[in-house]
This record gives structure tokens, sequence and C-alpha cells, in this order.
């Protein structure tokens, strides 16, 4: 038996768990699936060997979107009992989007995950993504022309908020699986004779994850399996930490104690032109997602932005433009952000201060 068919030890579980062991509680998203059953079958062995640690909870989405996801949620939920894991089914309830229907389902699963972990007392939540899903992911973003960020892949650890507008996350997503391949996980649930559901929409060609998957036999033909595309996203990651790094410094020399969240931003413009063309387009991306009111910048729009002021500056005309709610002037040897007019906006409380170049939980300029 190869290692890549090899079931998860328990030694190896204790480390896949390790840094978990403090937490209060810990919820498990189980859809049903193989990898997702595995990720309960493992974490309740492993909290069993421990005298102490979290206590655990699985919950599993119904998404209302086939008729066999009722009988799924029940037999997580037998699954759960037999091991002694407590289990709550969520529903998404309402109209369900024509266009868009993974991604929204997605946003609504982890919404509904996050306020049941919230009332849980959970500040972690574990999913169950693997290395396969890990490459698939970076693909998809690479199709979609993505900047260092996104080829950095899934992190094993990030924010979770339980609405994608708030800038405070309510617990953290964990992903204890990422450098496992899927097939141990399958070979670990073979080895306990457990089952696990199979869901029909992880065959159909409809969806971009699915499409992407069909590809990646023939990549790993030529060498780009997901272990180089895992190594590609290790390697992004790295060179994306030492670029942010390079931007907290940068606005901590250029900009003064907190940033308001309404603005105004102020550089100096000397100093913003020096910058490094990437370092000078996080720096914008992060005052514009700060004090703006629309959500996550876009990265084509942020750079056609930043591309705009560039040729201002170069030229010393004034600019003024808006973006993402937020609008940036360039006048007087200053650069300004801050917020747009906006008629919704009106009748709000005073703003509140964040330390200058601390980055929004939504910044997403580089997805």
């Amino acid at each position: 038996m190869s290692i890549a068919e090899a079931a998860v030890s328990d030694a190896e579980a204790d480390l896949l768990f390790a840094d978990l062991i403090d937490q209060p509680a810990l919820v498990l998203a189980v859809s049903g699936g193989p990898d997702s059953t595995a990720l309960m079958l493992l974490a309740a062995r492993w909290r069993k060997r421990h005298r102490r640690g979290p206590k655990l909870m699985a919950v599993t989405v119904d998404h209302g979107l086939r008729p066999e996801a009722r009988r799924e949620a029940a037999a997580v939920k037998r699954l759960a009992a037999h091991l002694g894991v407590p289990h709550r089914t969520l529903r998404w309830t309402g109209v369900k989007p024509t266009s868009g229907l993974q991604e929204k389902a997605r946003e609504a699963r982890y919404r509904l995950i996050a306020v049941a972990a919230a009332r849980a007392g959970a500040t972690c939540v574990l999913t169950a993504h693997t290395l396969d899903d890990q490459a698939e992911t970076i693909l998809i973003r690479m199709t979609r022309g993505s900047g260092l960020t996104g080829l950095a892949g899934m992190a094993r650890v990030r924010p979770l908020a339980a609405d994608r507008t708030e800038r405070a996350a309510s617990a953290f997503l964990v992903r204890p699986f990422l450098d496992l391949p899927k097939s141990r996980l399958v070979a670990t649930l073979r080895s306990a004779k457990v089952a696990s559901a199979n869901d029909p929409s992880n065959l159909d060609p409809r969806f971009t994850r699915v499409r992407m998957r069909g590809l990646m036999p023939a990549l790993a033909g030529e060498g780009l399996d997901a272990r180089r595309f895992a190594l590609l996203a290790r390697r992004a990651r790295r060179a994306e930490a030492t670029i942010e790094f390079a931007v907290d410094a940068a606005a901590a020399a250029l900009s003064d104690g907190l940033w308001p969240t309404r603005g105004p931003i102020v550089f100096p413009e000397a100093g913003f032109a020096r910058l490094p063309a990437e370092v000078a387009l996080r720096l914008l991306g992060r005052s514009v997602t700060q004090v703006g009111d629309e959500g996550p910048v876009e990265l084509g729009k942020l750079e056609a932005l930043a591309q705009a002021l560039a040729v201002a500056v170069a030229r010393r005309a004034r600019f003024r433009r808006t973006l993402a709610g937020a609008v940036v002037t360039l006048h007087g040897g200053r650069l300004v952000v801050e917020r747009a007019p906006s008629r919704r906006n009106r009748g709000r409380g005073p703003a509140s201060g964040r330390p200058a170049g601390r980055k929004p939980a939504q910044f997403a300029a580089q997805r």
C-alpha cells in the first residue's frame, strides 16, 4: 500500500489537531461526504484519547437544493451520536439564486456555521479541505487572473465572519487536512468501515470546480500535480508575508496614529510616489477598503485606479476618483482617501479608529 492510500494514524491525527487542544469548543463542518466524515471520525477519536480538550459539535447545512440532503444530514447525526459528538442540522431557507449558486451556497453555509459556533462558544470551525481542494482552488484562481494573494491558496487558519460585511470575525476557520490528499481520508473511512455520502453536484460540469478537477489528471501527467500546486502556494505565501510586512512599514512611515473608519486617510504625495509599485498598490487598497462602504476592493479596479493615480503624480496634475465607496484625491502634495458621499450613510454614528495600516478583515484586493 502506498503512503497516499494509507489511513491517517492516531499519531498523525494528534499532530493535525495539536494546536487546538486548548480551545474551549470546536465546531466540525460535516456535510456527510467522505472528507468531512473523516474529519468527524478523526476528531472524535482524537478527543477521546486525551483527558482534557475542547468540546466538539458537528453541524450539517441542508441547503435545500437536493431532496437527498435531509437524509444525508440524518445519517451524519446518527454517526455523530455513535461517536459521542453532539450534532445540529442547519437549513438555508428562502429563495435560491439562479446564478452563482455554489458561491452563494458557500456564503450561506459559512454564515450559518459562524452563528452556530458563536452560540456554542466555539472560536474555531474545522473544515475538511484537502491537498486536492487546495490545488483546485489555486487552478481556479489562476484562470481568473488572480494576484499573489490568490496564488497563496487557502490558509490553514483564516478569520470567519458571520456575514461578509462584518469587519470583525466571529470565529476562525481551521483546515487541518490541507497537506493530506483526499485518498488518505477515503482510506481512513474504509479502514474504519464507515460509510459516507456522494454529492452528485461534485460531478456536474456546470460548476467551475468540477471542470477544474477534470483537468487535474492531465496536469499531473505533466508534473503539475496537487503537491506542486501546494508548493507554489507555500512560496507565494512566503512572498506575500514579505510584501505585507513592507506595506505595514510603509503605512507606519507615511501616516500617523489611527486610521479613522470613515477617513480621511492622508499620505504625503512624495513619500507615496517613492514606494515600490506593489507596496503602493496594497497600501492604497487597504485605505480604500478601510473607509469605503462597498465591500472588498476588486484587484483589476484597484490596479486601474493606481495606474491613473501614477499618471497624475507624474504630470503633477490634480486627481479625484471614487472606488468601492471611497474617494481618492490628489491635491496640494497630499493623497487623501475618504468616504464617498452616500445617502445610505447619513445619520450613522461617529467613526471609530484602527491603527494605521492594519488590514481590514474583508480586504481582498489581491484575491
